[in-house]
């Protein structure tokens, strides 16, 4: 194997819904490889400002409070940075995880540039005999142990395994499907929040005696309107 196709860092992300810019990450789960070894494993639960959508509760176990003492999105990505100090990230169908993981770094003035190598994307190109191709799917292929499915830290481990078998058998057939390629990702435009927003949710929480936990300085303005949705959704408007 050459050394710089096996060091990498597999990532995997779970989210509160399908849009990088409308939806938060509540979870980053990572392992670190260095020339084909497991040198390191990032595990990080993020808090936010809103309550875990149900569904998404359902689909991986995560609830608000799991994430009640968890850090925010600002620290965790400053932690995921410094821990994934390699050019290359690797996941499965990983222009999902990078669009989030681009998004929060904007959001928090940061620098994110990696190189990707998608694990759905190679399957595709090596198994389309397979009706799917799943993680889970390709898991069972090749008798990897996927762990807790929709869990980060297990999806990212997964995703590093069934890469790892995907070279050692295909690599020397192809090697050009290995090489890591730039993440086409478009991030919109962030707009701080308004001032007429602040003050319409500082009135908001003060009448119905609830805590606003992000810092309003930090939200954007769409991130503004939604909370203000939510909390008219779940406790109504201001009386008059």
């Amino acid at each position: 194997m050459e050394a710089g196709a096996m060091t990498f860092v597999a990532v995997d992300v779970e989210t509160t819904g399908l849009s990088p810019d409308k939806n938060r990450m509540i979870e980053i789960g990572a392992v670190k490889y260095v020339n084909g070894i497991a040198a390191a494993e990032f595990s990080r639960f993020i808090r936010i400002s809103t309550p875990v959508p149900e569904r998404i509760t359902e689909l991986t176990g995560i609830d608000d409070s799991m994430l009640a003492g968890a850090p925010r999105e600002e620290e965790v990505m400053r932690e995921f940075l410094a821990f994934a100090d390699v050019p290359v990230l690797v996941g499965h169908n990983l222009a999902f995880d990078y669009g989030f993981l681009k998004n929060a770094a904007v959001r928090c003035r940061m620098e994110f540039e990696y190189l990707g190598i998608d694990t759905l994307t190679l399957c595709r190109t090596f198994h389309p005999e397979q009706e799917k191709r799943s993680l889970g799917a390709m898991c069972d292929c090749y008798q990897i142990d996927p762990g807790r499915a929709h869990r980060a830290f297990c999806d990212a481990k997964a995703a590093a395994e069934l890469y790892r078998c995907l070279y050692e058998r295909f690599e020397q057939k192809d090697p050009h499907a290995f090489l890591a390629k730039p993440v086409m990702c478009r991030v919109k435009k962030q707009e701080p929040i308004t001032a007429k927003q602040k003050k319409y949710l500082i009135d908001l929480a003060k009448y119905h005696r609830i805590e606003v936990k992000q810092p309003l300085e930090d939200m954007t303005k769409s991130e503004a309107s939604r909370l203000i949705d939510s909390i008219i959704l779940n406790y109504g408007k201001m009386g008059r």
